[in-house]
C-alpha cells in the first residue's frame, strides 16, 4: 500500500520557487536561494521520514493521477537521492558562498537551486517522459553552472557538455516513442504490466540505455566529462560529480528494475557490466597519469561511474545496495576532495600535483579531509566506499562470477595509486618556511564535514540497506 503526503510536491516546488524568485529579484538572489534551500531541506526531510516510517508515498500533481496527470512517488531510491542532494548540495553551497561574491554568486545560487528542483523532481518522477523532462532541466542548469565564470575554457566545456547531452536526449526520446507505441502508456507502474519481450520493447530499452550511458559518461562515451569537471569552478565540479552526474544512472535504474526487470543479468546487462569494468580501469589509469589535481578527480569520477554499472549483470539485492552506496559515498567523498583542492589552489596559486608539497603543515584540516575522502575512494574500511565495494564484490562471488569482484578489487588498488601521491607530497617539508595565500576557513570545514560523512556512511550500513529495500530487486 502506497501512502500519500503533500510534502513530496514541496520538495520540487520550494526550490523551483526559489530559483524563479532569484531570477526576478536579482539583487536578493542569494537570501532567496537560502530560504528556498531551507524549505527544500525541511520538505525533503519530512518526505524521507514518512518513507522510512510508513513505506513508499506518492502525490498527484494538480490532483490528476496516472495516466493523465503527473505522479510523484517517493520510494527507497527517491528518498536516498533526496537525502544525498539535501546534505551535499547545501554544504557545497556554503562553500561557494565564501568563494564567490556579487553577480557571480547570484548566478550560481539561482542555477543551483533550479538544478536542485530538477534533481528532486527526477528522483520522484514515476513517468518515463517526466524523467526525460527533469533530466533535461538538470542538464541545462549544469551547463549554466559550468559557464558561470564565463571563461573561454568553461564556455567550450559547457558547449561540449550541452551538445553531447542533446545527442543522448535524442536516443532517449526515440526509445520513448517506441515504448509508447508498444505499451500505449509511459507511467512506470502501468508499463510494468504492458511491456512485452518483443523487438519493439528491446529496441526501446537499447535506445534509452545508449542515450543515458552517454549522459552518464560511461566508457567509451566519457571524453566530454573530464573537461567539464576541470573547467568549472571547484564548487560546480563537486555538484556535477557528486549529484548531477548521478541523475542519468537513476533513470537507468528506474527503467531496468521497474519496467524491464527480466533484462537484469542478461546479455545486454553483461555488456553494461563489461563497459563498467573498462571505465574503472581506464578512468583509474588516466587518473594515475594526470598531473592536475582536478583532472585526477575528474578521471576518478569516470572510474566510479563504472562501479555503478556492475549492478546490471549481477542484479541482486546486495549488488543494488552496493551501487546505491557508491552513489552516496562518492557524492560525499568527491565533493569533499574537489573543495579541498580549491583550498589548495587558492593557497598555492595552481592545482598541479606538486602544489600539495608541504601544504599540510599550514592547512591540516584540508589534508585530513583529503585523507578521509581518499579512504572512501580507495574503499578502505570503515568508509562508505569500503561498504560499497564489499557489497558489489560479495554479490559477484555469491553468483560465482569472480571477475566482477576482481574488477572491484583492482579499482581500489588503482585508486590508491592516484590518492597516495596527493597525500605523500602534502606532508613533505619543502614548503615548511613559505607563506601560503589566504584560504577561507569555512571552505576547509565544509570539506572536512563531507569527508567525515563519507567515513560515517561505513558505520551505518544496516540503516541505509533497510531504506533501499523499498526499491530495487529483491
Amino acid at each position: 500500500m502506497i501512502g500519500s503526503t503533500p510534502w513530496i510536491s514541496w520538495t520540487v516546488l520550494a526550490p523551483l520557487a526559489g530559483a524563479t524568485l532569484s531570477v526576478l529579484f536579482v539583487r536578493r538572489a542569494v537570501p532567496l536561494a537560502v530560504i528556498a534551500s531551507m524549505a527544500t531541506v525541511a520538505s525533503a526531510g519530512a518526505t524521507v521520514w514518512q518513507v522510512c516510517a510508513g513505506g513508499a508515498a506518492s502525490s498527484a500533481a494538480g490532483a490528476w493521477g496516472a495516466p493523465l496527470g503527473i505522479m510523484l512517488r517517493a520510494d527507497g531510491l527517491g528518498a536516498l537521492m533526496l537525502t544525498t542532494c539535501g546534505v551535499v548540495g547545501p554544504l557545497v553551497s556554503v562553500h561557494a558562498l565564501g568563494r564567490h561574491g556579487g553577480a557571480r554568486a547570484r548566478r550560481f545560487f539561482a542555477l543551483w537551486v533550479f538544478a536542485w528542483a530538477a534533481l528532486n523532481a527526477l528522483s520522484l518522477s514515476a513517468d518515463v517522459f517526466n524523467l526525460y523532462v527533469t533530466l533535461e532541466l538538470a542538464t541545462l542548469a549544469a551547463v549554466g553552472l559550468i559557464v558561470v565564470d564565463r571563461g573561454r575554457r568553461a564556455l567550450a566545456a559547457g558547449l561540449r557538455y550541452l551538445l553531447l547531452s542533446l545527442v543522448g536526449s535524442l536516443f532517449y526520446l526515440m526509445g520513448i516513442a517506441l515504448l509508447y507505441a508498444v505499451a500505449a502508456t509511459l507511467d512506470l507502474d502501468l508499463l510494468r504490466g504492458r511491456v512485452s519481450s518483443g523487438p519493439g520493447s528491446s529496441a526501446a530499452l537499447a535506445l534509452m540505455t545508449a542515450g543515458l550511458c552517454l549522459k552518464a559518461g560511461l566508457f567509451p562515451l566519457h571524453a566530454w566529462l573530464p573537461p567539464a569537471y576541470t573547467s568549472a569552478p571547484p564548487a560546480v565540479s563537486a555538484l556535477l560529480s557528486g549529484l548531477i552526474g548521478k541523475a542519468p544512472y537513476v533513470v537507468l535504474v528506474r527503467l531496468w528494475v521497474e519496467v524491464f526487470p527480466r533484462a537484469l543479468g542478461g546479455g545486454g546487462a553483461r555488456v553494461l557490466g563489461a563497459l563498467g569494468v573498462l571505465a574503472i580501469v581506464w578512468g583509474s589509469a588516466l587518473a594515475l597519469r594526470a598531473r592536475r589535481l582536478k583532472r585526477v578527480l575528474a578521471y576518478s569520477s569516470v572510474a566510479h561511474v563504472g562501479y555503478l554499472f556492475l549492478f546490471f549483470p549481477l542484479g541482486t539485492s546486495d549488488a543494488w545496495t552496493g551501487a546505491a552506496y557508491v552513489i552516496v559515498s562518492h557524492a560525499a567523498a568527491s565533493a569533499s576532495m574537489f573543495m579541498a583542492v580549491e583550498v589548495v589552489e587558492r593557497s598555492v596559486g595552481h592545482d598541479m600535483l606538486d602544489a600539495t608539497k608541504g601544504v599540510a603543515h599550514q592547512r591540516p584540516l584540508t589534508f585530513v579531509a583529503l585523507g578521509l575522502a581518499g579512504m572512501s575512494l580507495m574503499g578502505l574500511p570503515p568508509s562508505g566506499g569500503f561498504v560499497a565495494k564489499w557489497l558489489l564484490a560479495r554479490a559477484a562471488l555469491e553468483r560465482g562470477e569472480w571477475w566482477w569482484a576482481a574488477a572491484v578489487i583492482a579499482g581500489g588498488l588503482l585508486a590508491a595509486g592516484y590518492v597516495f601521491p596527493i597525500l605523500r607530497g602534502a606532508f613533505s617539508p619543502e614548503r615548511g618556511g613559505s607563506r601560503l595565500q589566504r584560504a577561507p576557513r569555512p571552505a576547509e570545514l565544509v570539506s572536512l564535514t563531507l569527508a567525515v560523512l563519507a567515513l560515517v556512511l561505513g558505520l551505518i550500513p544496516t540503516r541505509l540497506s533497510a531504506l533501499l529495500k523499498l526499491a530495487g530487486p529483491s
